[in-house]
This record gives C-alpha cells, sequence and structure tokens, in this order.
C-alpha cells in the first residue's frame, strides 16, 4: 500500500502507526482501518476498495484520525500539567 501523506518528521510514522493501532483498539497498525470499517459497518477489504462510497470511506478515516486527533491534545495537555513552564 503506498502512502501519499508525507510527514513532517518521517521517523514519526512508526508512533503514529502505534497510535492508531492503540486508539481504535485494533491488533496491528495495519489491521487498524479494518477494524474501525467494521466497527461502523463498512465492508473495506484488502485490495480494491473502489466499490465505496465516499461517505463510507470518510466514515472509516474520520473516525480515526478524529481518535487520534483527540488522544495526541490529550497526551499534550498532560504534558503541559506535568512541565508547566510559564
Amino acid at each position: 500500500m503506498s502512502r501519499r501523506n508525507k510527514l513532517l518528521v518521517p521517523e514519526s510514522r512508526k508512533a503514529l502507526d502505534e497510535l492508531k493501532a492503540k486508539v481504535v483498539n485494533a491488533s496491528s497498525p495495519e489491521n487498524a482501518k479494518f477494524e474501525a470499517a467494521e466497527e461502523v459497518g463498512v465492508p473495506l477489504t484488502k485490495g480494491y476498495n473502489g466499490n465505496l462510497t465516499s461517505q463510507q470511506n470518510g466514515k472509516v478515516g474520520g473516525r480515526i484520525g478524529g481518535k487520534m486527533v483527540k488522544e495526541l491534545v490529550r497526551m499534550a495537555q498532560e504534558n503541559l500539567n506535568k512541565n508547566p513552564k510559564i
């Protein structure tokens, strides 16, 4: 599977993949989108998924991305509370 998104810090790819698996409660980062799709009832399969609508794809990607952002914000707030430097 090719990735078109370029990370500002390429070394962060592994950590982001692990975060993705964590927020979706997936067994591995590779299975995260399939498990998220199953939760929302989208018939995502390995390989070609051109038969899916934009709405179906958005349900899967939005679910994962939204949870990742919430978790990153929570982690940042926790870090700020531990180390207030203002």
